[in-house]
């Protein structure tokens, strides 16, 4: 089984109105921890998309409009992805989706992938989320200890890294940051007996 942890960057919230500014992601052999391949990009987008950016969002990923011009136009992306999705048959039984917020990162992926297409080329259809995990993970040791109740810690990424002594995500947020972050605290939520190779 491969897992597929994937984080994003985008210049606002609204998935109707915003878009992905920039997308990684790491493919890794959860039976033994290989990394298998690490994607990264910066998707350039239209005079008009920019435009409509969030501020806000724009200040925790740091990205401006001169960086956000050295990008690669989003059929360039998404040809690269379906390719190295096909090479690494990342499918359905095969493979899951891993991120911190799967809610929004499948949205904002759908925007590079049309739903469809995924479907047609099998891609998994399961996003697992780090917080969810946590969540289980919290309610067991509450059972001995109520101060270690979800709700009692937090279910952000930096809260979960938090819990279990790990830094909080450097800032400004980049994609394959967020992707190495994830895949730390991936590593403590679910007590791996070994670290995943990919760092």
């Amino acid at each position: 089984m491969k897992g597929v942890f994937l984080d994003s960057e985008t210049n606002g919230l609204n998935p109707n109105k915003h878009a992905m500014v920039e997308l990684a992601f790491k493919i890794v052999d959860l039976t033994n921890g290989e990394e298998l391949f690490e994607y990264e990009r910066i998707i350039k987008l239209s005079k008009s998309l920019w435009e409509k950016s969030d501020e806000r969002s724009l200040k925790i990923n740091g990205h401006t409009r001169e960086l956000n011009n050295q990008g690669r136009e989003k059929m360039q992306v998404r040809d690269e992805v379906i390719g190295i999705f096909k090479e690494f048959e990342i499918v359905k039984q095969k493979a899951v989706f891993i991120c911190q917020n799967p809610s929004f990162d499948r949205c904002f992926f759908s925007q590079i992938i049309e739903p469809e297409t995924q479907e047609a080329l099998n891609f998994p259809y399961h996003w697992l989320d780090l917080a969810s995990m946590f969540f289980v993970t919290q309610m067991q040791k509450g059972k001995e200890d109520a101060n270690m109740l979800p709700w009692n810690l937090g279910l952000s990424k930096d809260q979960i890294a938090k819990a279990y002594g790990l830094p909080e995500e450097k800032k400004p947020h980049h994609a394959m940051q967020g992707v190495e972050h994830l895949i730390q605290c991936f590593e403590k939520v679910i007590n791996l007996h070994h670290e995943l190779k990919c760092r």
